[in-house]
């Protein structure tokens, strides 16, 4: 089996382009939450992110189940359980790192579904990181500014379907070569619908109709942002990235995502997690180094071996 390609110049440009933007991705939630109920914000986000490109963007060239699986993954099911929890107490610093257990559960799921081989290495890394994350976890209250049990929750099954969408988009490109862009494009339509839904049954019409009456200019912003670039560019970016190599090789990028998230949410949002979060914090990126760098190690162990054998 030959191994696997390591990341261009261009593909760690794209990466990092994504850590950026879905760095800042949680404190503009936050704010778009201030004056819309976490369906309203799906809907309005999918909205956004589809029906203006569907005339000019073409269809996908794959399976119509893979776009509607992701669809509902990463649309529905991923962005559902985050706005929710993030209404229900979750803080925007501590949502962008407990969402990377996504890398975790992607790894997990992509060695029996997609026949993925993980190394060690990975597994030491992912294991460090998800112990960091369960350390921030157990630092969680009820009080003002505190992350909430519910909301770490909710934010975990949100993860969960983000390595979900991750497998999905993994296997469409074993189908075939497809365009990222119509795919997310395509794909952001099949959650309006049940957001749609699902807002009307929590909200009721009334409630509905008067926040969007009641939409100002921050949360127009919000949308735009969460449509266009957390959405349709950051996405797209993702999405050729599992299209070029595997998951558990693409997936721990997302564990600088925090780097981001944690600065973010203390310049804007006043934020300032706790001792024992920030600790947790510090094992999801040393997780990560192991993750990314192991491999590197191991094969310069070797050679250097080689080099220089141990006389008998």
């Amino acid at each position: 089996m030959s191994a696997p390609a390591a990341l261009s110049r261009g593909d760690l440009l794209r990466a990092f382009a994504v850590v950026v933007i879905w760095g800042l991705n949680f404190v503009v939630m936050k704010l778009g939450l201030q004056g819309l109920s976490p369906m309203l914000l799906g809907a309005l986000r999918f909205t956004a992110a589809s029906l203006p490109f569907l005339l000019f963007v073409p269809l996908p060239s794959l399976p119509w189940r893979f776009v509607v699986g992701y669809g509902l993954a990463q649309g529905l099911g991923q962005f559902g359980f985050l706005f929710l929890g993030l209404q229900l107490g979750m803080t925007a610093g501590m949502a962008s790192v407990v969402m990377q257990t996504q890398a975790f559960f992607t790894l997990l799921l992509a060695v029996p579904l997609l026949d993925e081989r993980a190394k060690p290495w990975q597994w030491w890394g992912l294991t460090l990181a998800f112990g960091g994350l369960m350390t921030i976890g157990l630092e969680h209250g009820e009080g003002p500014g505190q992350m909430t049990l519910a909301g770490f929750v909710l934010t975990l099954g949100a993860a969960f379907m983000w390595a979900v969408s991750n497998l999905v988009a993994r296997r469409a490109a074993q189908a075939g070569a497809y365009a990222p862009f119509p795919f997310i494009v395509w794909s952001s339509l099949v959650p309006i619908v049940p957001f749609c839904a699902l807002a009307v049954w929590s909200d009721g019409v009334v409630g509905v109709g008067a926040q969007l009456r009641a939409i100002d200019g921050s949360a127009l912003l919000a949308v735009g942002y969460l449509a266009f670039l957390a959405t349709l560019l950051a996405y797209t970016l993702w999405t050729q990235l599992l299209q070029r190599h595997a998951a558990g090789r693409v997936t721990p990028f997302s564990l600088l995502v925090p780097v981001v998230g944690l600065w973010a949410a203390y310049a804007f949002l006043d934020e300032t997690p706790r001792l024992l979060q920030w600790a947790g914090a510090a094992t999801v990126l040393c997780g990560l180094v192991v993750n990314q760098t192991g491999g590197w190690l191991v094969a310069r162990w070797r050679r250097n071996a080689e080099t220089h054998p141990t006389a008998p």
